[in-house]
């Protein structure tokens, strides 16, 4: 039987436990620096409220991962939700992502509509060096500066949004919305049916499992595919790593950068406080915060309680949540990836150091590693 040692136990690091004991003859050993199990996707509860850090909202593509989590986490599908932004210039909120049939709200429509007639295409937009390129290109100089200037730059902690020179996880060929609004038309959006979300998940993934929490890895040695825990050496024949790779490499090749997030949760005296089937909300301008969060709204839990429940997010240096989307720093991870050994796979978003990577793809990089380890 051939060991297998996971680092980390967020979404990445308990599926690929899950998956790896569905296939069999391995011997598992998860390690969590946490108390539990879930990183960000574990279930909290306030005021009588669920909820995560952060909005943890399940969105695929491919129906194969859904089936795979509704399997052990009945979901309930929710195609309804509704994203708005804020824009302090017009003084009004409009529909996320950017919506045509939003512009003749505008006050300054006529010139967005001659900005768009100029607009380049998807392929010509892709062409572009950095992120306010591609928008201008995508969108106009109107639009660009309503939804995505200011949000850009708080959101990445920079100062010009020039010096963001990847955006392969903006979206493409939906900068501007002609057709339906049900999130990205042909995703499939879901969240778990029970109250406390995906912690039962969490749970089954690790039956069978070694699981070490509140542990952390004192060493390691990558290349010899060993570990220190608690002042012992340990062997494996597989690792599976999904924490950020400059800390399992010891930092040869520098920090890898991430933006961390202040995070607040607010109860109101109110049964709801966003329109129906909005979950989310995002502001565009200069304040501090880049989006609040209705819980109720896509839970569906504690739905008639007299009270609801708000998170509220700050980009700061708190935490190291997203890659930056710099390809100097993508550079650099790619070093740490080319030095790691054969039977050494890192994945997840801090794993695989891409911001764009979320829940569905967490569990389809899982999927990944096991099938090539039958």
């Amino acid at each position: 039987m051939k060991s297998v040692l996971i680092i980390g136990g967020g979404f990445s690091g308990c599926s690929a436990a899950h998956l790896l004991s569905l296939q069999g003859g391995w011997d598992i050993t998860l390690v969590e620096a946490a108390s539990y199990l879930g990183g960000g996707c574990k279930t909290k509860w306030y005021g009588g409220h669920p909820y995560t850090f952060g909005p943890r909202h399940f969105l695929t593509p491919k129906e194969k991962i859904f089936n795979y989590l509704n399997r052990y986490c009945p979901m309930r599908r929710c195609q309804e939700h509704l994203f708005l932004t804020y824009v302090e210039q017009d003084a009004q909120f409009y529909n996320y992502p950017i919506h045509v049939d939003d512009v003749v709200l505008m006050p300054d429509r006529e010139q967005i509509t001659a900005q768009l007639r100029q607009r380049k295409t998807v392929e010509g937009a892709l062409a572009s060096k950095n992120l306010e390129e591609y928008w201008l290109a995508s969108v106009g100089q109107n639009l660009y500066d309503k939804f995505i200037n200011g949000y850009s730059k708080k959101m990445w902690r920079v100062d010009d949004n020039r010096s963001i020179d990847d955006f392969s996880w903006s979206p493409k060929g939906v900068a501007l919305k002609e057709g339906p609004r049900e999130a990205w038309n042909n995703a499939i959006s879901a969240y778990p049916i029970a109250a406390n979300g995906y912690d039962d998940y969490f749970e089954l993934s690790v039956q069978g499992t070694k699981v070490r929490l509140n542990t952390e890895i004192e060493h390691y040695d990558i290349a010899n595919k060993t570990v220190v825990m608690d002042s012992q050496k340990q062997s494996y024949d597989i690792i599976i790593n999904t924490i950020s790779p400059d800390i399992v490499m010891n930092g040869v090749h520098g920090e890898l950068p991430y933006i961390g997030r202040d995070f607040y949760k607010i109860v109101l005296p109110v049964a709801h406080a966003f329109p129906e089937n909005v979950y989310f909300l995002y502001y565009a301008g200069d304040e501090p915060f880049t989006r609040l969060v209705e819980y109720k709204q896509f839970t569906r839990q504690n739905w008639d309680a007299p009270t609801t429940i708000i998170g509220m997010e700050i980009p700061s240096k708190n935490g190291r949540y997203y890659p930056v989307p710099f390809k100097s720093e993508m550079a650099r991870a790619e070093k740490y990836f080319a030095d790691m050994p054969d039977g050494v796979f890192s994945i997840g978003r801090a794993g695989s150091y891409q911001y764009r990577v979320d829940v569905d793809d967490c569990i389809d990089q899982a999927m990944g590693v096991v099938e090539r380890l039958a």
